[in-house]
């Protein structure tokens, strides 16, 4: 029963995004690991950007420096 977590930013992901990581992920664990998708669980987890750091910054103030 393998429980995928997949963290992206809160940035305009779509549901129809969300649909095809949802799939995708489910795919890969049929394809490598032989697993049924009816027990596999995926879990998108949106993280606002100020609570997302890379390196020494937030990822609010890294959008907002490009």
């Amino acid at each position: 029963m393998p429980y995928i977590n997949v963290k992206v930013t809160d940035e305009g992901v779509s549901c129809e995004q969300k649909q095809a990581i949802i799939k995708g992920c489910t795919q890969l664990m049929v394809d490598v690991l032989g697993k049924k998708p009816q027990t596999t669980f995926v879990v998108i987890e949106e993280v606002d950007t100020d609570n997302w750091g890379i390196g020494y910054e937030q990822v609010t103030q890294l959008r907002n420096q490009s």
